[in-house]
């Protein structure tokens, strides 16, 4: 479970920061769904990719920093994947 933990925490992070990013640009072509699934993906990558780079950064480690990570990892892929869609539709 120990191991689950920052998973599960990134996941919940990155589909909060996808749904916020997507409310935030009305253009978006994404449904509120598929906001929360890119947000969760992004979410995970971008925990990683913290964790990976940061190392221990003190006050960004732990679950503090898996929740960051999620929460900006998932802001900016449904950020990218919203403009890519709303931009193939023109």
């Amino acid at each position: 479970m120990e191991a689950l933990l920052p998973i599960i925490i990134q996941l919940v992070g990155g589909a909060i920061g996808g749904n916020a990013v997507g409310a935030a640009l009305k253009q978006a072509a994404l449904s509120p769904v598929g906001r929360s699934v890119i947000g969760a993906v992004g979410g995970v990558g971008g925990g990683l990719l913290l964790s990976v780079l940061g190392g221990d950064m003190g006050a960004l480690s732990g679950v503090l920093g898996d929740a960051v990570g999620g929460v900006a990892g998932g802001g900016l892929l449904a950020g990218i994947v919203g403009m890519v869609m709303s931009n193939m539709k023109k």
